[in-house]
């Protein structure tokens, strides 16, 4: 790979309140010159990681591709830290845009990362950088770098998913208002899904409409089979409210965060703790997380650690 030392020393000679709009023209043409060497890829990650402060690409690794993506683990010179050891970065790439490719993926994984902090939280990892391209056609999502593994404790799992539900809806985590959606919509697996907020300080009333609207009306009008529709809308969906009748006053419902998506292929573990990964993240009712149950091979040790933190409710089936 192409390196800038010849930059860094020339760069480390000169003073540090010196800002990089006032190095000499020969060291600003010999950045340019050294950045254009590169592939497009190459050149943004350089370009990146010395914007940032994290010195040069150090190693850059394949680590796999998808139909969409390839991925790579980069290391830096002079790398930040997490829980005091230098952290490592997972990149992925694509030659689409990243409004299209990784604005959704960005948005859900620092929403899960602001809502999994403390003790006993999930291992999310955290979203460094993501965008276009500034020269050429191509887009880059940059976060912490993970050892995964398999699952390991699932009690530590259960109370960890419960820690998530049960965090704040904040502007950190994307969602001031209060509300159900997402600042996106996103897809689950490759499905669209539409993540329309509702009114600020959304309760019961209107979960009812958006898990109407935008999650099983939604499915239907895909499937696009007359009958189903036909039934929902005329049988079911007028008598939806009756399924939340008890939830109200003291057990309205509030908007949570969920992975969207939660089944065995998308959980394992990270550094001793549970992680969950490639989500389809919105704010719902925290029951709507486990749709995908009867593939997530949850154990009593799991709904022991979830119950612990938030109880069973009598409706949940």
């Amino acid at each position: 790979m192409v390196r800038l030392s010849n930059v860094v020393l020339l760069l480390s000679a000169a003073s540090e309140s010196l800002a990089f709009s006032s190095i000499p023209s020969a060291t600003t043409r010999l950045l340019g010159t050294q950045l254009a060497a590169m592939a497009p890829l190459d050149q943004e990650l350089e370009s990146w990681a010395w914007s940032a402060g994290y010195g040069q690409i150090d190693k850059a690794i394949p680590a796999g591709s998808s139909g969409w993506a390839s991925f790579r683990k980069v290391t830096v010179t002079n790398p930040p830290e997490s829980d005091g050891k230098p952290v490592s970065f997972f990149v992925k790439s694509s030659s689409r845009s990243a409004e299209e490719m990784f604005h959704g993926e960005a948005l859900g994984l620092q929403a899960m990362y602001e809502c999994s902090q403390g003790e006993d939280s999930l291992r999310i990892p955290k979203v460094y950088h993501y965008g276009d391209f500034s020269e050429g056609k191509g887009s880059l999502i940059v976060m912490e770098y993970l050892n995964l593994a398999g699952r390991s404790d699932d009690r530590a799992l259960g109370k960890a998913m419960a820690k998530m539900h049960l965090a704040p809806a904040t502007e950190e985590a994307g969602n001031p208002d209060k509300a159900f959606g997402f600042p996106v919509d996103n897809t689950i697996g490759g499905t669209p899904q539409p993540n329309p907020w509702t009114k600020p300080n959304s309760g019961t009333q209107e979960w009812i409409e958006f898990f109407r609207d935008h999650r099983i009306g939604h499915q239907l009008d895909l499937a696009g089979d007359a009958y189903c529709s036909n039934l929902w809308e005329k049988d079911i969906a007028p008598r939806l409210h009756l399924l939340f009748e008890d939830l109200q006053g003291e057990k309205e419902i509030k908007p949570s965060l969920l992975h969207g998506d939660l089944w065995s292929g998308n959980i394992g573990s990270a550094d001793g703790k549970p992680s969950i990964y490639d989500p389809a993240v919105y704010f719902g009712h925290h029951e709507a997380e486990w749709g995908m149950s009867w593939c997530a091979g949850f154990t009593q040790t799991f709904w022991d650690g979830y119950n612990a933190i938030i109880p069973r409710d009598e409706g949940f089936l």
